[in-house]
């Protein structure tokens, strides 16, 4: 039984009926013995989570938060203009200076949006692999770090929810692309091709996986691999977004929400560099893999490849289903910020996704970008597939496979639509 898992962005799978190594795996109850960490690798451990207590922005993300108010920054840009909520579409071609600004705003509420769930689920994970990671002698330092960052993780997350449920209430009256908290079960990708079973069947391998990793030394290590791959995908991003406030001529009056950006940035580089130690060096300190290890890591990188597959004209650099956020966008042009009837509505749609703009190539390049630095990332694992080593999957995607699905998607949206509209 194989199926699909993830580590808080990416899905993996497992067979937990899957054979195991010959290493002694029957006699391997509880934690395998580990190597002690070098005196190298202990020093860049130690300094890394040093220099992350020195820079740790919670207060300043929490103040941030708590001063945030719509009203301040309505009239400004919040990210570079580039990322703006469908931008190079024929809806940002065609919108009002005032239109413009929204749209940029609302590319922070949907990036950061996602940036939550997937900091959720980081925060349950960071603690399981830590469980499995302390029963080892000298590993204290690693979940301290741990323990440091889902702290910051969550200041993250108050921060993001203060400033997307504020703005989409102002403008909107209601949500967009918030939403209540959740755990960290729940598909983690916001706008996903799936459905209720998939949902369903997925809540039940994270759980399991969540048992599987507190207690497997080498999976609860492996998991940093795909948080890397993950962090990395948003580091491409984030620090463009992170540049807007670095650059802004008054930073102490620059938007909040650009400086939220800019710290969480910051928290998340000594992110990056615990998922690069633990995955690409401590895990060398570990007993070799079985099978039934490889198995499992492989599956999850090959999930998150599968999660990361398509790329969104809509938010350039989050890798949604499109298709999923057509409801969204319909509701948004149908507000009183584009007042579009519905006919109108329907064929900005069809003519933002279904059709080659600057917008579709500049997302398609975030998407090639991503996919060559995962390879990158990947390439000093021995443990991992060829496959996954090409990032086969992510690497097939195309402008012409991106259109396709849209044109299909499109017309069954329209279907829906008209069946509604009959009842």
């Amino acid at each position: 039984m194989v199926r699909e898992l993830h580590d808080g962005v990416g899905t993996a799978s497992f067979s937990p009926s899957g054979k195991q190594g010959e290493q002694g795996e029957q006699g391997r109850r509880g934690f395998p013995k580990a190597d002690a960490l070098n005196d190298p690798l202990r020093r860049r451990l130690e300094i890394n989570y040093r220099r992350n207590q020195k820079q740790d922005h919670t207060q300043l993300l929490d103040a941030a938060g708590r001063a945030f108010n719509y009203d301040d920054c309505r009239d400004s840009y919040w990210n570079p203009e580039s990322f703006s909520l469908l931008y190079g579409t024929p809806l940002w071609d065609q919108a009002s200076n005032y239109q413009r600004t929204v749209l940029n705003q609302l590319y922070w509420v949907a990036y950061y949006s996602q940036i939550i769930s997937a900091e959720i689920a980081t925060i349950f994970f960071n603690q399981t692999s830590a469980a499995a990671l302390y029963a080892h002698d000298g590993f204290r330092t690693i979940c301290d770090m741990l323990d440091l960052e889902s702290s910051q993780e969550r200041a993250h997350i108050s921060a993001f929810r203060a400033v997307g449920e504020q703005t989409e209430q102002a403008l909107l009256g209601k949500r967009l692309f918030s939403y209540p908290m959740r755990g960290p079960f729940i598909e983690t990708m916001i706008f996903a091709d799936t459905n209720r079973l998939k949902q369903w069947w997925k809540q039940l391998q994270l759980q399991a996986f969540g048992l599987i990793s507190a207690n497997n030394s080498f999976l609860a290590c492996q998991y940093f691999t795909v948080r890397g791959l993950r962090t990395l995908n948003g580091k491409l991003v984030q620090h463009q977004l992170s540049r807007y406030y670095q650059t802004h001529d008054d930073q102490e009056n620059a938007p909040i929400p650009s400086k939220i950006s800019f710290y969480h940035f910051m928290d998340e580089s000594s992110h990056f560099n615990s998922s690069t130690l633990l995955s690409q060096e401590v895990i060398h300190c570990l007993p070799q893999p079985t099978r039934f290890e490889t198995l499992v890591a492989n599956l999850g990188i090959r999930g998150c490849q599968q999660d990361h597959q398509q790329f969104s004209v809509a938010v350039n650099g989050i890798f949604w289903h499109d298709p999923a956020l057509y409801s969204k966008v319909y509701e948004l042009l149908r507000s009183h910020i584009f007042s579009m009837d519905d006919a109108d509505a329907k064929e900005m749609i069809r003519v933002c996704f279904t059709q080659e703009s600057e917008g579709v190539y500049r997302s398609y390049q975030t998407h090639r970008e991503a996919t060559a630095a995962y390879q990158a990332y990947l390439d000093s694992l021995d443990y991992v597939w060829p496959s996954n080593r090409r990032m086969s999957i992510m690497a097939a995607t195309s402008v012409e496979t991106y259109l396709a699905t849209q044109r299909r998607a499109w017309s069954r949206f329209i279907r829906v639509k008209e069946a509604h509209r009959d009842d």
